[in-house]
């Protein structure tokens, strides 16, 4: 059969269609994407105790929840640490304390200064063991010249308005919103008694925070299931040398033994609770680079199966 040069035409512009159409990619579905976690902690200082030094910062740290920053203890450095974590000051608005060591509360009254002097402009919430209303007073007073010429000169409003402090006197629910519940638990830290540990119930998981505090089995209990446990510890065998670098402090070896919880019992906490995942913090000693992550979490291992974690300052934890 003779094919004259239309019908090659025809033939040939089928082939051309069936060959596009052969391949022609095919467009997968988009990847379904892991929704973005709501609360995130963020170890901002690890080092439990009052003195000041390079490395480690002193204890604080902040729960971050739909942006909302709820501050948890304000040592030393806590300001800057906040704004190294890209936490915006004005922003600041719930902050927890566990008991008034300085180490603990040393800068509370700075860090709400600094957010003010930067913009904060809503009340702040705190909330602390008896005499953190006499605290926040003292600081206004303290401060009153400078705040007052600010004021005016600044037009800013009156901090001392903006800043409400609460006084715990016992165990049980602090505050509460439509994305946090807290609740403080009364746990020894001897000779101090006014001292709490923090469970902050989140959309993401629950989060328990226990420092300072001796070892205490009904912590345990308070802490029973939660996503994460945030617990300070002592490592024994470096005691006596940081002792031997402080001077004037004869008692500290027996201070820091009685109020504080050892690496051992830290891991007997956290299995006794059955809690999802431990993050050991405040540190002591918090100063000594020959204590390794593996040294710290040795001991707690006999007990505790699950994942711990050795906080490191600007470490970001998810339940």
């Amino acid at each position: 059969m003779t094919l004259d040069r239309r019908m090659l035409l025809k033939l040939s512009l089928a082939g051309a269609a069936v060959g596009t159409a052969a391949v022609t990619p095919v467009v997968a579905p988009a990847l379904a994407q892991t929704p973005k976690k709501r609360a995130r902690w963020i170890c901002l200082g690890t080092k439990g105790g009052p003195r000041v030094g390079l490395g480690r910062s002193n204890p604080a740290n902040v729960l971050i929840v739909d942006d909302v920053p709820y501050v948890v203890d304000c040592g030393p450095g806590v300001t800057k640490r906040l704004v190294e974590a890209k936490v915006a000051l004005p922003d600041l608005r719930y902050v927890f304390v566990t008991h008034l060591h300085s180490d603990h509360v040393l800068e509370f009254g700075n860090m709400v200064y600094g957010g003010w002097s930067a913009g904060l402009n809503h009340p702040v919430e705190a909330f602390a063991p008896i005499g953190m209303e006499a605290l926040t007073k003292a600081y206004w007073e303290s401060i009153k010249f400078d705040v007052d010429i600010r004021i005016t000169d600044e037009g800013k409003p009156d901090p001392r308005k903006l800043l409400v402090s609460k006084d715990i006197r016992e165990s049980g629910p602090v505050m509460s919103n439509d994305k946090v519940k807290v609740t403080a638990f009364k746990t020894p830290h001897p000779p101090i008694t006014e001292n709490f540990a923090y469970k902050f119930e989140t959309p993401d998981g629950v989060f328990v925070y226990a420092c300072d505090t001796s070892f205490n089995p009904a912590l345990a209990k308070f802490a029973e299931g939660a996503d994460v446990l945030i617990h300070e510890t002592i490592y024994v065998p470096g005691v006596d040398k940081m002792v031997a670098r402080v001077k004037n402090a004869s008692t500290l070896k027996e201070h820091l033994l009685a109020s504080h919880t050892t690496t051992e019992d830290v891991g007997k906490i956290a299995a006794m609770a059955k809690v999802k995942k431990l993050v050991m913090t405040h540190f002591v000693p918090g100063d000594d680079p020959s204590i390794t992550d593996e040294m710290w979490a040795a001991d707690a291992r006999k007990h505790y199966s699950g994942p711990i974690v050795v906080a490191k300052d600007l470490m970001e934890i998810e339940a």
